[in-house]
């Protein structure tokens, strides 16, 4: 469509509008993305300062890091089921205030055990977050387009993972120290919870502004709201009448198939779809990206650089994160999903086998801990050639996560489903996603101390390889296909992956 449409109001616009629209609705849904980085790493600059003012020993540090993971498997299950009673915004606003409040009490924290809690409440509000965009995004963008747009949560991520790094940094040297008191009392890692109440502001400020999902209105009776959303998003020119049938179609067809709208399956008890979806979000996490994220600036100064060094390293780690992104919104709805993931997939395996290979030729040291008297740490050694190795194989794992499984796994979920089961099969994914991220991030510690760091990123290296083989042989292409469409999309392998009907 390249002349100019006149919406609704009567007004003439630009050409595509409908592709600004949908954009725009796409990167509102997606701020929940960046609540789901900036949690995911805000913690890392306060850690050590609230391991000191509690008095922690390194395993409840470790809990009270990864906790928050628990209670996103919580909400991320939650979230689908709420979603498809109450609609996709009303339940991205209660994700909002979820976060918005738990920011501010785990600001203001007493104890270990208080901090706890509201870091787990966090986390709820979080998976709530990580279940709805995609979803949301999925529903109300154009099949020419949906990859390009899911791919915006990814991204979004990433940038909130900068963001927390970048303003940990920030409250850290105005103090002087994340110990040291800022504002009003409170030392500076208070603070680094207390301002993720901006971005949490924003997401509920969003969601009471877009439109809900058309898919959800009509399933409610909402025929001509749904109509002027999708007017807005497909354009005018586009035979929106037709689409609204066909949503009532696999809505009608999906009522009379009302006893299949569980997940239930014969698979293991779930429908053979829904293990595809969880075993795709086991694989993304558990090829390790969150060990780079969360503990790599402990990690580039146990091989020998020094802690601002480290941080800086830490930072444009990050920063490759978000910028291989872009290579996955400018490939995937041309490309395809399977290609980039099995390109991701090999390199993936290759570089964490490197790091594996690196660290092989590390010294373990037991040394008093300065911070912690009485208890003992590890103090990793590696002879500079080999550090250096390490540290560029890690940042080419990141640009191939980065490029493909980080941002396609989400934009598989959102679109891979049936649409009687979407919200519910994606939260059950996106819960089995933190889960592994809790397994993973709960793990790697004491694998570090007992092995080193080699046993552990051979093991992911090895999650990476079979990373491969699942996709080669289970995951359906779905570039270019109506989510009404999705319905028995299988692996057609005798057309190389290309989607198929069942």
């Amino acid at each position: 469509m390249s002349h100019a449409t006149t919406p609704p109001g009567g007004a003439q616009t630009q050409e595509n509008p409908y592709k600004n629209k949908a954009i725009g609705l796409a990167i509102a849904a997606a701020v929940g993305g960046f609540l789901f980085g900036f949690d995911s790493s805000v913690i890392n600059g306060a850690v050590d300062a609230i391991q000191g003012q509690f008095d922690l020993g390194s395993t409840l540090t470790g809990f009270v890091v990864a906790v928050a993971l628990l209670g996103c498997a919580f909400g991320a299950w939650l979230g689908g089921r709420l979603a498809d009673r109450f609609g996709r915004t009303r339940v991205m606003f209660v994700g909002a205030v979820l976060f918005f409040v738990s920011s501010v009490l785990s600001g203001l924290a007493f104890g270990v055990w208080d901090l706890v809690v509201w870091r787990i409440l966090a986390g709820v509000g979080i998976g709530i977050a990580s279940v709805i965009a995609p979803a949301y995004i999925a529903e109300i963008a154009p099949a020419a387009m949906r990859g390009r747009l899911g791919s915006l949560q990814q991204l979004a991520i990433t940038l909130g993972i900068f963001a927390a790094l970048l303003s940990d940094q920030l409250l850290q040297t105005a103090a002087g120290g994340a110990s040291e008191t800022l504002w009003l009392g409170l030392e500076a890692w208070r603070w680094m919870f207390i301002v993720a109440v901006i971005p949490a502001a924003v997401y509920g400020y969003l969601a009471l502004r877009i439109p809900e999902s058309p898919r959800y209105l009509i399933a409610t009776g909402k025929r001509d709201q749904a109509k002027d959303v999708l007017t807005t998003t497909l354009g005018e020119g586009a035979d929106v009448e037709s689409h609204v049938a066909q949503i009532e179609k696999t809505i009608e067809t999906d009522k009379k198939l009302e006893s299949q709208s569980s997940l239930r399956g014969n698979r293991f008890g779930l429908l053979p779809v829904v293990w595809i979806g969880i075993l795709l979000s086991v694989f993304q996490q558990f090829v390790g990206i969150n060990v780079i994220f969360y503990y790599s600036t402990t990690l580039w100064q146990a091989v020998g650089f020094g802690e601002s060094d480290s941080f800086l390293y830490s930072t444009i780690t990050s920063v490759t994160n978000v910028l291989v992104t872009f290579i996955a919104i400018a490939l995937i709805d041309k490309v395809g999903r399977r290609p980039l993931l099995l390109t991701g997939s090999i390199g993936m395996a290759t570089t964490l086998g490197l790091m594996a290979l690196a660290f092989t030729q590390a010294t373990y040291t037991k040394v008093p801990d300065p911070d912690h008297a009485g208890q003992m740490m590890t103090q990793t050694d590696l002879p500079h050639a080999w550090g250096i190795t390490a540290l560029i194989a890690a940042n080419l794992f990141v640009v191939f996560f980065g490029a493909t499984w980080g941002p396609l796994v989400w934009v598989l979920l959102g679109e891979m489903f049936p649409n009687r089961i979407r919200a519910a099969a994606l939260g059950v994914a996106a819960a089995a996603q933190w889960i592994a991220n809790f397994a993973i991030t709960i793990t790697f510690p004491p694998l570090l101390d007992k092995f080193g760091a080699s046993l552990p990123y051979l093991i992911y290296a090895i999650f990476a390889a079979l990373s491969f083989l699942f996709t080669l042989w289970k995951v359906p292409e779905t570039k270019g296909i109506e989510l009404e469409d999705m319905e028995g999309v299988k692996v057609d392998r005798s057309r190389r992956g290309t989607a198929a009907p069942a």
